[in-house]
């Protein structure tokens, strides 16, 4: 029997004992007494037997992440420019809408050591009355995979991994409209490089991005950048050139969760989409496992990473934004 079934029993065994009472005592005594008890076991029935409301995180599907790598890594190799590409662009862009987000496509064209490439950020809004206020934290993923020549590179983990978190959590989010209108979701084109990381060769959507911001007057207070998060041997590895108090947080985060664990330092810094909104001011942490023995190699397929894995740092991602970031 559960708790509510024993709180009415109880209720009916005092109001049967009223009732079998003396027949001379009955009348006025029972109606005094009976009604307000009578009249508390619906109240008491509804609250023992209404479920707590769920915790955001633990509305996260490791699974449905999963789910939406699988379909990207269907797709094929997807690097910047390819047929493929547009086909994530599209599959992302069907997702977010199916979610309550508005999507905004960024195109533009850079200079790159294969001559000039047109290059689309996937920008991200919550549908509905904003009530004047402006997105204030960014979630951003890439979702370009690297080109070669020589392999059939499908990214499931560099790339993949990040796009599939990155769609479960608009989700999950677009649920509480509230905490989604403070959110904006960027899915950055040409992260990787076409030779060599420079200061003009990769990070090209984050580095545009960040540029379109300096210009336009918006203002986030920070952000978190998802790369490379679904190794089944999960170790996410926050590199030093991450915002100190935001990596506390995320430590935090994980603790709470009794997921602490997978969370450490990498003790070096990082070229990722993170420094070039760093650069402009907003604090970004790159989540990221930067431990992949496949990485940028043929292997980087979907045996390697697990829903296990995306279920965790989802969960983190989603306590953090609740419980600290905008609490």
């Amino acid at each position: 029997m559960n708790r509510a079934a024993h709180i009415v029993a109880g209720i009916r065994d005092a109001a049967s004992r009223v009732l079998n009472a003396g027949r001379d005592h009955r009348s006025r005594l029972q109606q005094r007494v009976l009604a307000p008890i009578l009249l508390l076991i619906p109240i008491v029935c509804c609250n023992s037997l209404r479920a707590a409301p769920a915790k955001i995180w633990e509305e996260f599907s490791g699974e449905k992440a999963f789910a939406h790598v699988q379909r990207l890594v269907d797709f094929g190799p997807r690097p910047t420019g390819s047929k493929a590409i547009e086909k994530s662009r599209d599959y992302i862009q069907d997702e977010l809408r199916r979610s309550g987000w508005q999507v905004t496509r960024q195109a533009f064209s850079d200079d790159t050591p294969q001559g000039k490439i047109q290059f689309v950020n996937l920008i991200a809004q919550f549908s509905g009355p904003q009530k004047g206020a402006s997105p204030s934290f960014l979630l951003c993923s890439h979702y370009d995979t690297k080109m070669f020549d020589t392999i059939q590179f499908v990214g499931a983990n560099d790339g993949g991994s990040s796009t599939g978190l990155l769609l479960e959590l608009a989700r999950v989010i677009g649920l509480h409209p509230n905490l989604a209108r403070k959110i904006e979701l960027v899915f950055f084109d040409g992260e990787e490089a076409f030779e060599q990381f420079s200061q003009t060769d990769g990070l090209y959507g984050s580095r545009y991005f960040a540029r379109q911001l300096q210009g336009g007057g918006k203002q986030f207070r920070g952000g978190l950048l998802f790369d490379m998060v679904g190794d089944r041997s999960l170790g996410i590895t926050l590199p030093t050139n991450s915002p100190a108090e935001i990596a506390r947080d995320i430590f935090a985060a994980a603790e709470a969760l009794k997921l602490r664990n997978y969370f450490t330092y990498l003790g070096r810094e990082l070229i990722d989409d993170h420094v070039p909104l760093n650069a402009i001011g907003i604090p970004t942490i790159d989540i990221i496992d930067f431990d992949y023995p496949w990485w940028h190699t043929v292997d980087d397929t979907m045996d390697k990473i697990s829903a296990q894995s995306l279920q965790i740092v989802g969960s983190v991602a989603l306590y953090y934004l609740s419980e600290f970031a905008l609490k």
